[in-house]
């Protein structure tokens, strides 16, 4: 699995993939909060707290993580490389993890420099460090969660078709769906239950810094649920 996940990571950097998914997502998030005038823009807001960047973010990674992970599978298969991996001394989960973990890497590594946002903040705030730390913490652990989601559902889009294209754009209907699609059907059937059921409700509850056993099961299950479907599509074909 390591060697798989170590050469995810080479492949990405020996592209430009890897730079420009970073670079992305760190200038989109750096325009809306910093220099776009906007509801997103933290210097019009006047407050000292980073709730922009946590509404913000998931919105972007819906369409950056499956532009990562399209390749995934659908670039063995179209290359005719999959059947070679296969026959390595690797199980099939151990191929699908190497592959998500890799994915998931780099988009870790594209978080990371925003914790300069949470300096950033704390040095503006009036008085001192006037941060709701509690509820910062709790929103890069709902984002990191929602990122694992996001990542697995990728991947599995990269299995259905040899095409990078299709992978891409079933990759972010299903990311669309679980995020606000099961909300939107709440609101027509006016029902708790089935809200419960997407990502939203539950990103929403950890962002306010309240880290319950629920949300967490919640997302390990979808991530768990689509790299288990991955592993049966693989083995399928």
């Amino acid at each position: 699995m390591l060697a798989i996940l170590k050469k995810e990571i080479n492949s990405f950097f020996a592209s430009p993939i890897g730079y420009l998914v970073i670079a992305i997502f760190l200038l989109l998030n750096g325009l809306f909060l910093w220099v776009f005038k906007g509801e997103f823009n933290i210097l019009v807001n006047g407050f000292a707290d980073l709730s922009t960047f946590f509404l913000l973010a998931p919105w972007i990674l819906i369409f950056l993580i499956p532009a990562v992970t399209m390749r995934s599978f659908s670039d063995e298969k179209k290359q005719g490389t999959l059947e070679l991996l296969l026959t390595k001394p690797i199980t099939t989960l151990q191929l699908v993890l190497g592959k998500y973990f890799g994915a998931l890497l780099l988009i870790i590594i594209a978080l990371l420099p925003t914790l300069l946002y949470v300096y950033t903040i704390y040095q503006l705030g009036n008085p001192l460090g006037n941060l709701d730390f509690g509820s910062t913490l709790g929103s890069y652990f709902g984002l990191l969660f929602l990122v694992a989601a996001y990542t697995a559902i990728g991947v599995f889009a990269s299995t259905i078709s040899d095409n990078q294209i299709v992978a891409f754009i079933v990759a972010v209907f299903l990311c669309l769906f679980f995020y606000i699609g099961f909300e939107g059907i709440a609101d027509v059937i006016s029902s708790n239950t089935v809200e419960q059921l997407g990502m939203n409700a539950h990103y929403k509850s950890m962002s306010r810094g309240v880290l319950d056993t629920r949300d967490l099961i919640y997302f390990l299950s979808v991530t768990i649920l689509f790299i288990a479907l991955t592993k049966f599509n693989i083995k399928k074909q």
